[in-house]
């Protein structure tokens, strides 16, 4: 009897092979013939995953960003909106090796983003979600009457993701962990001001 193959455990192996290989070497690093190897495949084998080193990248780019979406959504519903904001933001913020793993894997793939129309796709309809989220979550925080689209809302979300998206390329520069202090301090002074 053939060996039974479950193909979209192999597409998320592959793909999990292409961040380790990012994180540790840059985007040069995730070749076809170094993922074929690390991930234990024959060569050739990829073709029956994917169509390409950009399929891979692509599968790669959207596993982070879902990673991410993931870690920001798995916050206990019984939490009051200031919690569940602070929450929201950290999740977002270089607080843990994994989350700056991410980031140094989201850093080099935003740069091939320039060249590769799909992913920048991908970004910026992250960035649109990840705003317009901020934005219900920080009008919850200030007051039940604030509105998600005021202007003073969509400019402190606007100040979140610039801040967050600053961090996570600061703290590449960094020993693992080294601002995570910082970077704490800041999340907890921003919840006092918004909860005023």
């Amino acid at each position: 009897m053939p060996k039974v193959i479950d193909h979209d455990q192999r597409r998320r192996e592959i793909v999990e092979v292409s961040k380790k290989l990012i994180a540790e070497g840059g985007f040069e690093a995730a070749t076809m013939r170094s993922i074929v190897t690390a991930a234990g495949f024959a060569n050739g084998a990829l073709k029956h995953y994917f169509a390409g080193k950009d399929g891979i990248i692509s599968a790669t780019f959207q596993s982070v960003l879902e990673d991410t979406a993931t870690r920001m959504s798995e916050l206990d519903p019984d939490l009051g909106p200031v919690e569940a904001l602070h929450g929201f933001v950290a999740a977002a913020m270089p607080l843990v090796p994994e989350q700056i793993t991410s980031a140094r894997i989201l850093l080099v793939l935003w740069g091939h983003s320039v060249a590769n129309p799909d992913l920048a796709r991908q970004y910026r309809e992250l960035l649109v979600t990840w705003r317009a989220e901020l934005c219900r979550r920080i009008a919850a925080a200030t007051s039940e009457d604030t509105d998600p689209e005021s202007a003073a809302v969509g400019v402190l979300a606007d100040e979140i993701i610039s801040v967050t998206i600053g961090a996570n390329v600061a703290s590449l520069m960094h020993p693992v962990g080294a601002l995570v202090e910082r970077y704490t301090e800041y999340v907890d002074n921003l919840m006092k001001r918004i909860a005023g």
